[in-house]
Formats: structure tokens, C-alpha cells, sequence
């Protein structure tokens, strides 16, 4: 039953996630986290960070490990099969209607309408890895990693993957 529920999960959130990675992550992590209590907040996070810091497609890298933690490679295959499966579908059956809808102003209205909702998702979950991390390391370690990231980021314009690995060994030496 695992398997199923491994792919309904990962297929409905790629299914109803709209506009790529960014606006899955929070349908992902409100199946594995909050629906079906495979992981917790913080464990989500710490896969989300390493997603983050590997090339590619991170609702790809995302289904690969949690399918497979959960079932092993049968269970990575489903879950990386309902993660492409939408998108795939919908690039085949809906190819022959982008020129045609293109210019559209109610489309381009109903695209524009989701932004918001993509927006709110994603600003919940950055509230939920807050409050996660500031209980788990504290407000002096949570202060000094968003002050040193803000300037690697936006001052010194370090690759965000690069400081990704960064806190990974910060927090694996002094947090452990």
C-alpha cells in the first residue's frame, strides 16, 4: 500500500503544482510532512537543502530520495514517475493549444492570478523552516546564518548552492 500511496502523493502535488519546483515544494511537503507524517518538518527541510544544493530539477531530486527512502527503488521509480507524469502529459496533450491561447489576455489573467497563491505557499513554508530552526538551533545560531547569508548572497554574490553546503558544515560541526 506504500507504493501507492507514494505516487498518489508525489502526483497529485506535480499535478496541481503550477509553475515548476518553487510551487511544489509546499504540495510536497503537505503530503509527506503533514498528510501522510513521513517526515517531519525539519527532516523536509533538510532534504529540501539538499535538493537545493544538486543540479537539476529539484522536484525530481525530491521524489527520487523520499520514494526511496520509504520503498527503496521501486518506490523512487513511482515516485519520480508521478513527479515527471503530469508535466509529461500536459507537454503531449496541450502542445497544440500554446499557439493558439498564447496572447490571450484571460489567460495571461489566469496566469497571473496564481502568483499570489505560489507566493503565500512558499512564504508559509519559510515560517515553518523559521520556527523549526529556531528551536532547534536557537536565535543566536538563526541570526548569525541569515546575517552571513544575506551578505554571501546579496553582497559578495556567492552561489547559493555553495552556501547551502556552507551551513550543511556549519551546522554538522557546531549544531551537532
Amino acid at each position: 500500500m506504500i507504493y501507492v500511496h507514494i505516487f498518489w502523493s508525489f502526483l497529485i502535488a506535480n499535478l496541481l503544482g503550477y509553475g515548476g519546483g518553487p510551487a511544489t515544494i509546499p504540495l510536497i511537503q503537505n503530503e509527506v510532512v503533514n498528510h501522510y507524517h513521513w517526515m517531519s518538518v525539519s527532516e523536509f527541510g533538510d532534504v529540501l537543502a539538499i535538493a537545493n544544493a544538486l543540479p537539476g530539477p529539484i522536484a525530481t531530486k525530491m521524489g527520487g530520495y523520499i520514494g526511496y527512502q520509504l520503498g527503496g527503488v521501486l518506490g523512487a521509480i513511482l515516485a519520480l514517475i508521478a513527479t515527471i507524469l503530469p508535466s509529461a502529459l500536459a507537454v503531449i496533450l496541450l502542445f497544440k493549444f500554446v499557439n493558439l491561447f498564447k496572447g490571450n489576455p484571460k489567460v495571461a489573467l489566469m496566469t497571473k492570478s496564481v502568483q499570489p497563491i505560489i507566493f503565500i505557499l512558499l512564504a508559509v513554508m519559510a515560517y515553518q523552516f523559521f520556527l523549526t530552526a529556531y528551536e532547534k538551533s536557537g536565535i543566536f545560531h538563526l541570526v548569525l546564518l541569515a546575517v552571513v547569508s544575506y551578505f554571501a548572497l546579496i553582497r559578495f554574490k556567492m552561489h547559493p548552492s555553495l552556501l547551502i553546503v556552507g551551513c550543511l558544515i556549519y551546522g554538522g560541526v557546531f549544531l551537532s
